[in-house]
């Protein structure tokens, strides 16, 4: 305590030196990641490849339909992204069948091929495509699946009798297609008639007429700029598998059909389509069949018997069938 009258000492204290507070440490903001892609080298492809080259074309081919069905769909979400996986196998797997089928192909077809999978979810294993002299035609099949897969709403078809004729087997047909409830639809139209029809359906004129207009306004609706099967003729000479010419003399093989009788060169033609032959192969074993060097020097009715036998065989067992064509691989080539 102080006294009364006396002054108060002031003592000096000495200020606390206080460390300074923790700072928390700022996060360094992480490096953006760049994704690294990998080149797609172009297809190569050729008649007289080496092994190797062979390989390296197929391993393009494979990383090429995974680039394109990736990037059709790219940034579509989680559902986009398993359609996108599921179309990619589902071209690695059309392009093993065609590579199987119709052994090497050029690099325009099989990126035909990579593009059809990819947009229309089209399978050559289903028989939704068929390659017919190097280009690609759809099927009546492959194209109600893609309706079916679009959620179509409905399809029509009427019977146009006043361009129709029963006693021709001429029929006219136009077809409507509703991809929703409240459309006013697209419209095609099909014809068919003994003369641009094959003869090994002959009689069936009115289905396949029908058959044409359906898939021309189903290509109308989907945008769909490839031509069906159904929609050719009697193998005109731009789709012919093979071409089989007329020889000048009249007593051997001759493919016309003035005096009504079928066209055989159509039936031939039309089974090497139909179940997947190698023409040349089928062009040797039909010459070996006949007994003649070629094709062209054979009789009618040689010929008449090697096509029915042929369907026999392709109907019976297509793959002892397979195995005896390819028999003739080793032979020389036939040509007519």
């Amino acid at each position: 305590m102080c006294e009364m009258g006396k002054p108060i000492e002031t003592i000096d204290v000495e200020p606390l030196n206080l460390p300074a507070p923790l700072r928390k440490e700022e996060k360094q903001p992480e490096p953006a990641v760049v994704p690294f892609e990998v080149p797609v080298s172009e297809t190569i492809l050729g008649g007289s490849m080496a092994k190797g080259a062979q390989t390296n074309a197929r391993k393009d081919n494979n990383r090429g339909a995974r680039a394109e069905a990736g990037h059709t769909l790219k940034g579509a979400g989680i559902s986009g992204f398993r359609e996108a996986r599921r179309r990619t196998k589902l071209s690695l797997s059309n392009l093993r069948l065609a590579r199987s089928t119709w052994g090497l192909l050029p690099s325009a077809v099989v990126r035909n091929l990579i593009r059809l999978t990819s947009s229309y979810g089209l399978s050559i294993a289903a028989g939704d495509l068929q390659l017919l002299d190097g280009k690609w035609y759809v099927t009546h099949s492959g194209l109600l699946g893609i309706a079916q897969r679009r959620h179509c709403a409905g399809i029509r078809a009427d019977l146009l009798r006043d361009f129709s004729d029963s006693s021709l087997s001429h029929w006219v047909f136009k077809a409507t297609v509703y991809k929703t409830c409240g459309s006013k639809g697209f419209v095609g139209y099909g014809d068919a008639d003994p003369s641009n029809v094959s003869s090994m359906v002959r009689g069936a004129e009115l289905r396949i007429a029908e058959t044409r207009a359906v898939n021309r306004a189903l290509r109308k609706a989907y945008g769909i700029g490839l031509c069906s099967v159904e929609e050719l003729g009697a193998f005109s000479s731009q789709t012919r598998p093979s071409t089989i010419p007329s020889p000048s003399n009249g007593s051997h093989y001759s493919n016309g059909s003035g005096n009504g009788q079928p066209r055989l060169r159509d039936q031939l033609c039309l089974l090497i389509r139909q179940f997947n032959l190698d023409s040349n192969l089928v062009k040797a074993y039909a010459a070996d069949f006949c007994g003649t060097k070629t094709l062209s020097e054979a009789s009618r009715e040689s010929i008449e018997r090697f096509i029915s036998q042929l369907s026999k065989s392709a109907k019976e067992n297509r793959d002892a069938l397979v195995c005896k064509l390819n028999a003739y691989s080793q032979h020389q080539e036939v040509t007519l």
